[in-house]
């Protein structure tokens, strides 16, 4: 499917995405070293970082329930103002305490708004385009992120670490200001929702009846347990203190590894339209066992570049594959709820993995860490394996899909109003029924 055919929200989710990633990449590379310069407390510098996930852990999942019952547009822009008004707080702290609040209330927001799109995403494509959609948006949110870092850390040796959190605090607004006055995102945001009857927290919990739900959370956990503890945390400790690499060249290693992901993230959409969620995944998989497993037996730089490229292409296949599998494997009026606990066990994977590798780095040496790293990915493996995804339904309604006349009905180039597409909206329930 084209691009050119995609409704117009998708291009409008799109660029608040991309805009609010490269707002909040701006600070990545420098924000340990501004929360030290206001406080050299290490324990407030780690919560510093922490409170990025502390915020979330508690808010995600009934904020997701609740959307699914009450709508998603109000949520979208009361995340992205919450964004806004963090990164204020941050440009203007003079305490660590400050910071501490501001970078959480920044990254309850993120969080509202990324699960906010991955749900209109989901409501707005078909099955058969939907990996396509989803890898489009998450490659661009990346190359946000890519060029992001080093442009705050060339803006906070020239003017200043406040100066970056004012340029991102701009970048905060203007996302808002194209998401609250966006037309197109309101009325697809209204037809989309499919309110549940009644709270159906029990819905999306893990479980044996769930499955496939407990399955995909289980990966997300662990590989954000990889993401902030190995790859994060040990990985630049053990490269720079045990194979002697500077800084700077740590960060190009990072950079290339960035640069995989955002391939594989483009490419892996299209691959599981076609080769199904599961084969992409479990390839990613197996791609990400095998890169960790040289990093522990490379020594050079030049090696590093080339596993952290490898690597990087398996998780952003994992990465799109197993989206779009949450999608098809929760039930659709339930789909915020499960889209809710699944960023909080990536919550809970970014709280606990730096402390879980650290303690085991520091325990029993940087081999029982690749170890551990390694176990991991086996085990989700293993059980990715044992998901057995729903076939779609075939129906049909003179010759279309009904997800295609709701596509259809999302697209807003002056041929379709709102009141048109729930028109037929109400038609395509009476066909399902």
């Amino acid at each position: 499917m084209s691009l050119k055919s995609f409704p117009r929200a998708y291009f409008e989710l799109t660029l608040v995405g991309f805009t609010l990633v490269l707002g909040m990449s701006l600070p990545s590379a420098f924000l340990p070293i501004f929360a030290s310069q206001l406080n050299p407390n290490e324990i407030l510098v780690g919560l510093v970082s922490s409170s990025w996930f502390i915020s979330r852990l508690f808010t995600e999942l009934p904020s997701g329930v609740l959307a699914d019952r009450f709508g998603w547009f109000r949520l979208l822009v009361c995340g992205l103002a919450v964004s806004a008004l963090g990164t204020l707080l941050c440009s203007v702290a003079d305490t660590i305490y400050v910071l501490i609040l501001g970078w959480a209330l920044w990254g309850l927001g993120v969080g509202f708004f990324f699960m906010c799109s991955s749900t209109m995403i989901f409501n707005l494509f078909e099955s058969s385009v939907r990996g396509q959609a989803l890898g489009t948006f998450q490659a661009l949110e990346f190359i946000g992120s890519l060029i992001g870092a080093p442009i705050g850390s060339f803006m906070a040796e020239t003017s200043g670490c406040k100066a970056v959190f004012v340029v991102a605090s701009v970048l905060m607004v203007a996302s808002f200001l194209v998401a609250f006055f966006s037309k197109t995102l309101r009325q697809n945001c209204a037809v989309n929702s499919e309110p549940a009857s009644k709270l159906g927290m029990t819905k999306v919990l893990p479980s044996r009846r769930n499955w496939n739900l407990t399955v995909v959370y289980f990966d997300t956990f662990s590989r954000m347990l990889i993401w902030t503890g190995f790859v994060g945390t040990f990985f630049p400790l053990f490269v720079n203190l045990e194979l002697g690499i500077g800084v700077e060249l740590i960060g190009l290693i990072v950079s290339i590894r960035t640069l995989g992901i955002i391939v594989a993230t483009a490419a892996s959409g299209r691959l599981s339209d076609r080769f199904g969620r599961k084969p992409v995944a479990v390839v990613g998989l197996i791609v990400e066992v095998g890169s960790l497993c040289a990093h522990s037996l490379a020594s050079t730089f030049e090696m590093l570049m080339f596993v952290g490229l490898v690597e990087g292409l398996g998780f952003g296949m994992v990465l799109t594959a197993v989206m779009v599998m949450l999608s098809e494997v929760a039930p659709a009026k339930y789909r915020g709820g499960a889209i809710g606990m699944d960023r909080t066990f990536m919550s809970l994977g970014g709280l606990f993995g730096p402390l879980l590798f650290m303690a085991v780095y520091e325990l029993y040496g940087s081999i029982s860490t690749f170890l551990l790293g390694a176990l991991i990915f086996l085990l989700n493996l293993a059980l990715m394996l044992t998901v057995k995804l729903p076939k779609a339904a075939e129906e049909d309604v003179n010759g279309q899909h009904p997800d295609r006349l709701q596509s259809i009905a999302f697209r807003d180039e002056g041929k379709t109003d709102i009141h048109s597409a729930i028109r037929i909206r109400h038609f395509v329930t009476q066909v399902k029924a």
